[in-house]
């Protein structure tokens, strides 16, 4: 996507929230020249976003305490130092009730690899000050990315958002989806939020469906001062991923869109519209097609994906095949590899593929939502792991399928462990519980799986190095990418690796595995196991809430996971002993510890 003039003013015609174009230093003064003064305020601070080398996006909301306000008039400064003396651009605006109050700025002719200082000002109030910098052009020698995903306020406290304020050496922070959640104050992950003061406002706090209700719940997160401190600490880019809209989105429907709810496509259009008044995210033309490149000098190429919105098909179910019978695993083998499921779609695909074949970088960076990681585990644990989320799902008593879980566990460890191990005494029948595999997770990439070899293939060919940033699963994971046997191009080779982050506050796996922090030896079981069970996992954090950094050099890709000892109180701690650090060298695809 080329960024122009053109494509700006198109992208601004076709409605998508205020957005106007800050091209230097104006006769607009900082002040306030209107007579009549409204009573408003910044309760959602100031964010950047989008960086490129020449400019920038600015955000902010101006709040109009009388509800009968039409039009705010609000100015904005920008300079390259925080006393704002040597200011390089300014300008002024009229906002109103048709875009919520929200204002983006695209600050451009901005100098590369600079660090700008914005405010706003509205009818005699002030903004906080936000910190953004433009990307790197020419021959650089590092690159960092704060790295986070799926954020539920009721769940607990924002302390993730807080950690990454506090980081004065981040490029960018990659939010790679689940921004909001959409659910009321009795859903998902909410049981504790009246004890943490965590609840959704009353007149918020159903399930959101209206434009309204999607703009309401991001106001009412952008209250969150930690949330507000990272955002204002340094450039976002984001993509979206399901909880935008609603749970396990797909091009043309969703699990959590239900009869008595609408029009999913309305519905849709709601969340997007709320979506692009509310991030710092660089207006297009067609308000689906967010995917998008940005480089960082000579070293990376980051590519933001969607694999949500644009071109998912709907997501295959277990229930649908008959999985005891040869036949039923048949189809659903080929329904699972079948060139015409879309996860990306040909077109972003292309654009993908083409981009990272030509790009000169020094890594090829895939900022997006879901595992592509094979997660697959023996067909045993599938069907015991199935039964015991819809045991919870029914308020079941799930003790004694978590007991017998964890036996079956061990016992296939055990045996996987002697397969390893070259161990002469393994039995075919054996062999065979432990080799039996299937996709744990069919919403991830293991539910789209030709996209996938199309991907990893392309990056073997090309002789890229291929890193694959994610977040969805709420817990720490890095994997191998590696290809099939029967990919065409390069079979059963490493094509790159795969860091994802764990959640902010939303809980994982652990959840239905009834692990925690005060069971730490069942804890260290399961995270030694799982990762023995799954062929291409080389590490996972199954309980702890978090947030990963990526720091690429011209010799290495260096990934660190970060985490707090507690989202469920006030104070917290950086948990250093759970901290850990693997990485990719440069024409190595292989992770290393």
């Amino acid at each position: 996507m080329t960024f122009t003039r053109r494509n700006f003013l198109k992208a601004s015609a076709a409605g998508f929230g205020v957005a106007v174009l800050s091209l230097g230093l104006t006769s607009c003064r900082f002040d306030d020249e209107d007579d009549d003064i409204l009573d408003v305020n910044f309760a959602h601070g100031v964010a950047s976003g989008d960086p490129l080398a020449d400019s920038l996006i600015l955000w902010t909301r101006v709040t109009p305490l009388d509800p009968t306000t039409t039009s705010i008039k609000v100015q904005w400064q920008a300079a390259t130092d925080p006393d704002f003396t040597n200011i390089s651009h300014n300008g002024e605006t009229h906002i109103s009730a048709a875009t919520d109050f929200t204002l983006k700025v695209d600050l451009q002719g901005l100098n590369a690899n600079t660090t700008y200082y914005y405010r706003f000002k509205s009818n005699g109030k002030t903004s906080p000050i936000g910190v953004g910098k433009t990307l790197p052009t020419g021959s650089i020698d590092k690159v960092k990315f704060a790295v986070i995903s799926c954020a539920n306020y009721p769940a607990g406290f924002f302390h993730v958002y807080g950690e990454i304020a506090k980081q004065a050496d981040i490029d960018a922070v990659l939010h790679l989806g689940d921004y909001i959640y959409e659910y009321g104050n009795d859903g998902y992950a909410t049981e504790d939020a009246g004890i943490l003061g965590r609840l959704l406002p009353e007149d918020n706090s159903d399930e959101i469906i209206s434009l309204a209700d999607y703009r309401n719940r991001y106001a009412h997160y952008r209250t969150d001062s930690n949330l507000q401190a990272a955002h204002s600490n340094c450039a976002f880019i984001t993509v979206w991923d399901d909880h935008e809209i609603t749970n396990d989105t797909w091009r043309n429907g969703a699990e959590n869109h239900n009869e008595g709810e609408g029009e999913f496509s309305e519905r849709k259009l709601h969340a997007l519209q709320a979506y692009f008044e509310w991030m710092p995210i660089r207006n297009v033309a067609d308000k689906e097609r967010i995917y998008r490149r940005f480089e960082f000098g000579n070293l990376v190429s980051l590519y933001m994906l969607d694999t949500r919105v644009l071109a998912r098909d709907e997501q295959l179910n277990y229930a649908d095949f008959d999985l005891t019978s040869a036949q039923g695993q048949s189809d659903f083998a080929n329904a699972v590899s079948s060139p015409s499921r879309a996860l990306l779609g040909n077109e972003q695909l292309t654009w993908l593929t083409d981009g990272m074949t030509t790009s000169n970088s020094k890594w090829q960076v895939l900022g997006q939502q879901v595992l592509m990681t094979k997660m697959h585990l023996p067909f045993e644990v599938l069907q015991l792991l199935v039964s015991l989320q819809i045991s919870q799902a029914n308020g079941g008593d799930t003790n004694a399928l978590l007991a017998q879980a964890a036996a079956l566990f061990a016992e296939l460890a055990q045996i996987k462990g002697r397969v390893l191990a070259g161990d002469p005494t393994v039995t075919d029948a054996e062999r065979a519980r432990v080799d039996t595999t299937a996709p744990y997770n069919l919403d991830a990439w293991d539910g789209y799986a030709y996209e996938r070899e199309v991907l990893l293939g392309t990056a073997i060919a090309a002789k890229k190095n291929l890193v694959v940033l994610a977040g969805d699963t709420h817990n720490g994971w890095a994997g191998q990418l590696v290809t099939d046997a029967v990919n065409p191009i390069a079979a059963s080779q490493n094509a790159g690796v795969e860091f994802a982050t764990s959640s902010v506050s939303s809980p994982g796996l652990e959840e239905y595995l009834a692990l925690n922090t005060q069971r730490p030896e069942a804890t260290a079981q399961m995270e030694q196991v799982i990762p023995l069970l799954v062929n291409d996992l080389i590490y996972n954090n199954l309980v702890d809430r978090g947030y990963l950094t990526v720091t690429f050099t011209p010799e290495q890709a260096t990934a660190k996971w970060n985490y707090v000892s507690s989202i469920k109180t006030a104070s917290y701690e950086i948990q250093t002993e759970r901290s850990k650090e693997l990485r990719m060298l440069a024409g190595q695809p292989v992770i290393q510890g």
